[in-house]
């Protein structure tokens, strides 16, 4: 008897829907063809084992299980509860009357019970999109399915719940989730506030101006001056996620497999950082079967590379296109995918080898190690970050104040009404919500210049030696400042706000 069950596979942060066809046949033997991998190689074993242990069986006849489409590479143990269940209903151990209305997916234990799998959420968008009645699925990943609107979601613990709800013996209830109400209730959870941080106000005002317009940045200062306090409460002043990005955001994470057994949907932007001893594949993502990278995963939110330097060259040198094009798109000899990477780059450095330059007390740093030092950073990186800041030692009168510094909360106010401002001049253009973002084409239409702006301007770039694409990033800057001020023409003052944010265009820096 041939049975067809729907199983489905991840490729990029899109699923695509697999039949599996079943075939219980005269003879012997069991045939496992349509490109698995290893781990779909081996279900026999623990199909037969669940089976076994729950009074079933695989048939002693010729069982052949094709998983189509046959030229596409299948991977991963979540086709265990779909090959079963498809061998049960072949041999009509279980009644196969309206299985095929279900994508089934899980893997299974010896003993039946059934683990969570990766990528349920695409998955579930695949699933309602072609039309199926609902997913079955294990009970730890239900609610991250229940996103999904339109789809009934049957969240099972074991591969016998499963055998009763199609033998009609068992009704299991869908699952339902509000997401609204589940979203806009987490919206403002941050462990993290600017509040906490004393004095560094000048270093404030550049993390608001990044927020503000989405731009990278970069914190130049010695230890303990609060670089990495800082970087961390970036998220609580961005703006809040809309329920687009944050299903966009989840996805990736879903695929990744870094959704807890308890969250469903992502409610506030990503925070990743890496240790500086990542290789390239884990940053950009790949693999023989590709995986989102840490810059996928920062997709929406803040990528914080802290001590910069000490990254290997070849590593901050792959994301020099991504941070361009803000998706990286990764190729194999079979396939192409592609990987949202849209993200805010904050990284941290010390100023020198010692990490006192210039207040070195004992000059332990030569100017050859200090050239080689700064070096590591290649000149076209540099010019794809934004902001350069210096953050000096916080004075003691500043640590010892009673006062705290201003809440994220209002910090956050000010940089969504500057979004909301760029959202209403970008809405006509695909693909730029933020300054950014803007190409060429929109800098020249934004942020057209005075005389005195053009001088002001030049002058910078002939004493500082700018490239072209500094000159591109000056400008952007400058529109944010005055998006900040609700001020539609580019003043002088912005211009010269957003040149001193380029520290290391400056002599002594050796780059």
């Amino acid at each position: 008897m041939l049975v067809k069950v729907f199983g489905s596979a991840i490729y990029g942060v899109s699923a695509k829907t697999i039949t599996i066809e079943v075939n219980v046949d005269t003879g012997v033997g069991y045939f496992l063809v349509g490109l698995p991998d290893s781990a779909i190689k081996e279900s026999n074993f623990r199909i037969g084992t669940a089976l076994q242990n729950l009074g079933y069986k695989i048939p002693g006849k010729k069982i052949t299980i094709n998983m189509a489409p046959a030229d596409l590479q299948k991977e991963g143990s979540s086709y265990d509860l779909t090959i079963a269940m498809g061998i049960l209903a072949a041999s009509q151990q279980i009644k196969s009357e309206g299985i095929s209305d279900y994508l089934i997916m899980g893997e299974l234990a010896l003993d039946g019970m059934l683990r969570p799998i990766k990528g349920v959420l695409p998955i579930a968008v695949q699933a309602r999109d072609e039309g199926f009645k609902g997913f079955i699925l294990p009970k730890q990943n239900a609610k991250e399915a229940a996103i999904v609107s339109d789809l009934d979601v049957i969240g099972v613990e074991n591969i016998s719940e499963v055998i009763d709800f199609f033998n009609q013996t068992k009704i299991i209830e869908s699952l339902k989730v509000d997401i609204e109400s589940e979203f806009y209730s987490q919206l403002n959870l941050f462990p993290f506030d600017f509040a906490d941080v004393k004095g560094q106000e000048n270093v404030k005002r550049a993390l608001e101006i990044a927020a503000a317009g989405g731009h990278n940045i970069i914190l130049i200062g010695p230890p303990g001056s609060g670089k990495t306090m800082l970087a961390k409460r970036i998220p609580s002043i961005l703006p809040p996620l809309s329920i687009e990005e944050a299903l966009e955001t989840t996805k990736i994470h879903s695929v990744a497999g870094k959704l807890g057994e308890v969250s469903s949907l992502m409610t506030v932007r990503p925070y990743c950082s890496p240790h500086h001893t990542i290789s390239d594949v884990a940053l950009v993502g790949g693999g023989s079967y590709p995986q989102p990278g840490e810059i996928s995963l920062a997709h929406n939110g803040v990528l914080f590379l802290d001590e910069l330097p000490e990254f290997k060259r070849s590593v901050l040198e792959v994301m020099r296109q991504p941070l361009e094009d803000r998706e990286v798109t990764i190729s194999r000899a079979k396939f192409t995918v592609t990987y949202p990477s849209s993200f805010m780059l904050v990284a941290s450095m010390n100023p020198s080898p010692s990490g006192y330059f210039p207040d070195d007390p004992n000059n332990t740093s030569s100017q050859m190690e200090m050239q080689r030092y700064m070096n590591k950073i290649s000149g076209p990186l540099i010019d794809r970050i934004d902001l350069h800041i210096e953050v000096s030692p916080v004075p003691f009168d500043d640590l010892s104040a009673e006062r705290n510094g201003e809440k994220s909360i209002e910090v956050r106010k000010r940089v969504v009404e500057a979004r909301k401002v760029q959202t209403e001049r970008y809405k006509e253009l695909k693909n730029i919500h933020y300054n950014a973002q803007m190409a060429a084409k929109q800098l020249d239409e934004f942020c057209r210049l005075d005389n005195e702006g053009k001088k002001l301007i030049k002058s910078a770039m002939e004493r500082l030696n700018l490239s072209a694409r500094a000159y591109d990033r000056i400008l952007r800057v400058a529109r944010t400042i005055a998006d900040l001020e609700r001020n539609e023409v580019l003043q002088s003052y912005h211009i010269a706000e957003a040149i001193q944010y380029r520290s290391l265009d400056r002599e002594g820096w050796g780059i």
